[in-house]
């Protein structure tokens, strides 16, 4: 098996996803070197930080976290590209293992009650074929002990990608509609709102809203990476 597994890697090697070496035994998406080299966020307050400053003044916010800072030509963009538009689902495990391992040992999730993500229109889930957020929620859900619900929040508009569009067209732009599904349920509830990246922040701006509006709801978010 071990001779079968090392001629598949000659022929179909696994690769980094950062910097496209082969990986080697115990290597997962990225190689050590990049692994190392990740931009990653060091939280030293989750009340008040790069997270929680995007929203203040615009919607309450408990607790915020991220794991990357998110470059034009940084590690974090690979990795949520090829997760967005190549269908590498796995990286959103492997985030949200190591998001999770990080917000486990800081006692983050000890009131919250369910992980929400932001949800994808019926229109873009059926033509990209997966939320790019649901195995990076379910990892979360897994080593948090916190129920992973993705059924609560329904977007009800559709909106062309703004991968393109510039920063001030994403804050400006106000089709992106959402609605709260079975409210009664969300009563009193911590909810957890995860998105893959944070730029101006209006997306999880529109979602919180529509959560707020059930009765003693509070909100703490927690994306991949957040833009610098």
């Amino acid at each position: 098996m071990k001779f079968l597994r090392h001629l598949l890697d000659i022929f179909y090697p696994n690769m980094c996803v950062c910097c496209e070496r082969m990986l080697i035994d115990q290597e997962k998406i990225v190689c050590l070197f990049c692994l190392f080299d990740l931009p990653l966020i060091g939280h030293e307050n989750y009340h008040s930080n790069e997270i929680t400053r995007i929203f203040k003044g615009r919607i309450p916010i408990e607790k915020g976290a991220s794991l990357l800072y998110y470059t034009e030509t940084g590690k974090a963009k690979k990795l949520i590209h090829e997760l967005k538009y190549k269908n590498r689902q796995d990286i959103g495990s492997f985030i949200g293992i190591l998001l999770g391992k990080k917000l486990k040992d800081s006692c983050f999730s000890h009131d919250i009650d369910c992980i929400i993500p932001v949800p994808l229109h019926s229109k873009k889930l059926r033509q990209r074929g997966y939320n790019q957020l649901t195995q990076f929620g379910k990892s979360l859900s897994t080593i948090l002990g916190v129920e992973y619900c993705d059924q609560v929040l329904q977007r009800v508009s559709f909106t062309k990608t703004q991968t393109f569009k510039k920063r001030l067209d994403r804050f400006s732009n106000t089709d992106s509609k959402f609605i709260v599904e079975n409210t009664k349920n969300m009563i009193g509830k911590h909810v957890l709102l995860i998105d893959d990246v944070v730029t101006t922040g209006a997306t999880l701006e529109s979602c919180s809203l529509e959560l707020l509006k059930v009765e003693n709801v509070k909100i703490s978010l927690v994306t991949m990476a957040v833009t610098v």
